[in-house]
C-alpha cells in the first residue's frame, strides 16, 4: 500500500523539523520547505495526501497558498499552523477553506490528532466521490444492453425524458429491468446528486405503505413509539420510485392522487401538511387499463402517472440483444468474482436466442453468474447450460387453421420444424457427448464426417476441429 505523504511549508526551519519528526513517527513520508511558493512547485511536482501550512509567513503567506491549494488539488487537505491563535485568525484558516488549524507551540500528540482526522476525512469524501461516480457510471442509460430497435428507441426516449421533471410510468413483464430505467432516468437528471428512494408497493401492507411513504408521528398507532420521517420528505429534492404501483389498494390511491396533484401530505397522525419538490416514477407488471375496467385502479390516477409512458419489451421479442446481454453478464460476474474471461459460443449464443426466457433480463442475469461460478473453461458451451435451456424446443406460434388446404400446409410446417430441431438436439447431443471433437462425434453416431459437417452448417453451429 502507497505511503501517506504529507507537504509541510513553514518559513521556521525549527517548525518543519519538529513536523517532520513527529510525523515520521507516526509512519507518514514527509517533505518540508520554507516558503509557499516553494510549496507550490512541490504541489506541482509530486503527489501529496495532505499540507501543513504556516498561517503567517514574508512574501506569499499561507492563506494565499491555501486558496492556491483550493484551486488546482481540492482533494488535498490543509491545516494551518499559526503562532497568533486567536478566535479571528482560526476563523480566518477556516473560513479559506482550511480542515483544522494547529496553534503554536503544539504537542506531538496534538499533531498526530489532527492529522489522523484530516486523513480519514479525505478517505471518507474520495471514497463518496468514487461510489457517486461510479453509481452514476451503471446507470448512465447508454449503459442498458441491446442493440435492437426497440432498444435504440428506448435509449432516445431516455435521453428525451431525463433532463425533465415528469412522471413517468415505467410498463413491462417482471424481470425486464424497470427499476434500471428508472434509476438511468434519476442518474441523468438533474435530480442525480439527491436521493433515489425505490420503494416495493407490492411487499407493504396500506396501513405500513401509507407510514412508510407519509411517515408518522409518535403515539398515532400501537408501535409509533417515534416520529419517523416518510419517504415523501427522505426523497425532498430527488425521485420516488414506486415499484408494482398496480398492487396499491383504492384507499391508497386516492391518497397517493392527492399527493401528486399538491405535492404536499400530512404524516400518519399528524396536522401539518409538509410540502416537498420530488419527481415520481412509477412502474408495474400489470395491464392498469385492464384493472381501471374491472374497477381496482383509478382512471384519473392512471392518467396522472401516465404523463411519459415508457414499455419495456420481453427478452422473447428482442432475441438479437441476448448475446450482448449475455457477454454484458459474464463480463459483470467475471469482475466481481476474479473470474478469467468467459466468452459464449455461437452454439451456445444460438440455444439461448432460442429460449423462451420467461423470466427475461433478471433470468439471463441468474443464469450467466451461475456459468461462471461453474464453468472453468473459457467458452461458454451449450452443455455448460441448464438442461431447460438445452431441451426447450423452439417456440412455434400457431395459427389456426381454416381450411383443409390450411391444415395440410400447417402439419408440413410442423414436420420440418420438429425434424429441423430433432436434427439440431442431434448434433449437439454428440458434440457434447464428444468434447466438441467433430471427427469422434461422427464415428459416434455412424455418419461420414462430411455428412455431419452439413449438418452442422444448415443449423450454423460450430466448433473446432480437433483431430485426434
Amino acid at each position: 500500500m502507497a505511503t501517506t505523504k504529507i507537504l509541510v511549508v513553514d518559513d521556521e526551519e525549527i517548525v518543519c523539523l519538529s513536523c517532520y519528526r513527529i510525523l515520521k513517527e507516526e509512519g507518514y513520508e514527509v517533505q518540508t520547505c520554507l516558503s509557499a511558493r516553494e510549496g507550490l512547485q512541490l504541489l506541482a511536482e509530486d503527489h501529496f495526501d495532505l499540507a501543513i501550512v504556516d498561517l503567517k509567513m514574508p512574501g506569499m503567506d499561507g492563506l494565499e497558498l491555501l486558496q492556491a491549494i483550493k484551486v488546482d488539488h481540492p482533494h488535498i487537505p490543509v491545516i494551518m499552523i499559526t503562532g497568533f491563535s486567536t478566535v479571528e485568525s482560526a476563523v480566518e484558516a477556516m473560513k479559506a477553506g482550511a480542515y483544522d488549524y494547529l496553534p503554536k507551540p503544539f504537542t506531538p500528540d496534538q499533531v498526530a490528532l489532527v492529522v489522523k482526522k484530516a486523513l480519514d476525512n479525505r478517505s471518507m469524501m474520495l471514497e463518496n466521490l468514487y461510489l457517486r461516480g461510479e453509481l452514476q457510471s451503471k446507470y448512465r442509460f447508454e449503459n442498458i444492453v441491446g442493440s435492437s430497435q426497440k432498444m435504440q428507441d428506448l435509449y432516445r426516449l431516455i435521453a428525451r425524458v431525463a433532463p425533465t421533471n415528469s412522471t413517468v410510468l415505467i410498463t413491462g413483464e417482471s424481470g425486464t429491468g424497470k427499476e434500471l430505467i428508472a434509476r438511468a432516468l434519476h442518474y441523468n437528471s438533474l435530480r442525480k446528486d439527491r436521493q433515489f428512494i425505490p420503494v416495493d408497493c407490492a411487499v407493504l401492507s396500506e396501513n405500513l405503505l401509507e407510514s412508510e411513504l407519509f411517515g408518522h408521528v409518535k403515539g398515532s398507532f400501537t408501535g409509533a413509539i417515534v416520529t419517523k420521517p416518510g419517504l415523501f420528505e427522505v426523497a425532498d429534492g430527488g425521485t420516488l420510485f414506486l415499484d408494482e404501483i398496480g398492487n396499491i389498494s383504492l384507499a391508497m390511491q386516492s391518497k397517493l392522487l392527492r399527493f401528486i396533484q399538491e405535492r404536499e401530505f400530512t404524516p400518519v397522525g399528524g396536522t401539518k401538511m409538509t410540502k416537498v419538490d420530488i419527481r415520481l416514477i412509477a412502474a408495474t407488471n400489470k395491464d392498469l387499463m385492464e384493472k381501471i375496467k374491472e374497477g381496482t385502479f383509478r382512471e384519473d390516477l392512471f392518467y396522472r402517472l401516465n404523463i411519459v409512458p415508457i414499455h419495456l419489451p420481453p427478452l422473447r421479442e428482442r432475441a438479437e440483444d441476448i448475446p450482448l446481454l449475455a457477454q454484458h453478464f459474464l463480463q459483470k460476474y467475471r469482475q466481481e468474482m476474479g473470474r478469467a474471461l468467459k466468452k459464449i459460443s455461437p452454439a451456445a449464443a444460438e440455444m439461448l436466442m432460442r429460449y423462451s426466457w420467461p423470466g427475461n433480463v433478471r433470468e439471463l442475469e441468474n443464469i450467466m453468474e451461475r456459468v461462471i461460478i461453474m464453468t472453468d473453461e473459457e467458452l461458454i458451451q451449450p452443455r455448460h447450460l441448464p438442461l431447460s435451456l438445452q431441451e426447450s424446443p423452439e417456440g412455434i406460434s400457431l395459427n389456426i387453421p381454416k381450411t383443409s388446404e390450411e391444415l395440410k400446409d400447417l402439419k408440413k410446417h410442423l414436420r420440418d420444424k420438429s425434424v429441423e430441431e430433432a436434427e439440431r438436439l442431434f448434433v449437439l447431443g454428440a458434440l457434447t457427448r464428444n468434447d466438441w471433437n467433430v471427427t469422434r462425434s461422427a464415428k459416434e453416431v455412424g455418419m461420414l464426417r462430411p455428412n455431419f459437417q452439413a449438418l452442422m452448417r444448415k443449423h450454423n453451429i460450430r466448433a473446432e476441429d480437433r483431430e485426434d
